[in-house]
């Protein structure tokens, strides 16, 4: 799986961005506006509504638990300093789609057995689209993690995030991750959209066919 995360950008507005990821194939999308106030999200989530739901893609937004539970998207993702997700999971409803930021299994491991459906961890490497970095991990911090994890009999979705790009997704995924999340390297792509179905195409195993 794939998720795009949207970030500002001088070539793009949000809507174009998230436009360019669905054509390319992209079906997981996260709202993510850190300096923004509450009613620029709402506004920019509204632009999204329609283009993720003509294309059966999943809308989550990043740390605004009461935009989601106003607009009805599909969930959120939740970084360590947001709203707890349990507590977001009883203002949200037992269908929304609540994801958390984890640097080490030990943050992963506090939610097994809690209704929380996957575990956003990073980053990969050094990243500028987030301001306040945990270690990076590398590919041998996600070999340890997710053998910990597993080990743990916890069987929950991770996603690997944080400065990835095509190159990286094999290598990626062979440390047992289910899907990458990225940003930067699809914006600043010559092609946003070629790129992502590049990604897709490595993540499936075979050639993506948007049609």
């Amino acid at each position: 799986m794939l998720q795009f995360i949207t970030n500002p950008s001088e070539k793009y507005t949000v809507a174009e961005e998230v436009r360019m990821a669905i054509e390319g194939g992209c079906r997981w999308i996260q709202l993510r506006m850190k300096n923004a106030s509450d009613e620029e999200v709402k506004q920019t989530a509204l632009s999204l509504i329609d283009i993720c739901r003509d294309h059966d893609a999943f809308l989550v937004i990043d740390d605004r638990v009461n935009v989601v539970e106003e607009l009805k998207v599909s969930g959120v993702h939740l970084g360590k300093n947001d709203m707890n997700p349990l507590e977001a999971r009883e203002h949200l409803g037992p269908h929304a789609i609540i994801g958390a930021t984890a640097n080490t299994a030990e943050d992963i491991l506090k939610y097994k057995g809690k209704d929380i459906d996957y575990i956003g961890l990073g980053p990969f490497r050094y990243t500028t689209t987030k301001e306040k970095l945990s270690p990076v991990l590398g590919l041998e911090g996600y070999k340890k993690i997710i053998s910990e994890v597993r080990g743990a009999g916890m069987d929950i979705p991770i996603v690997a995030i944080g400065g990835i790009t095509l190159e990286d997704v094999d290598d990626l995924m062979a440390t047992g991750v289910s899907g990458i999340a990225v940003s930067g390297a699809i914006i600043n792509a010559p092609d946003p959209m070629l790129y992502t179905s590049q990604i897709m195409e490595k993540l499936l195993g075979i050639p993506y066919d948007k049609e």
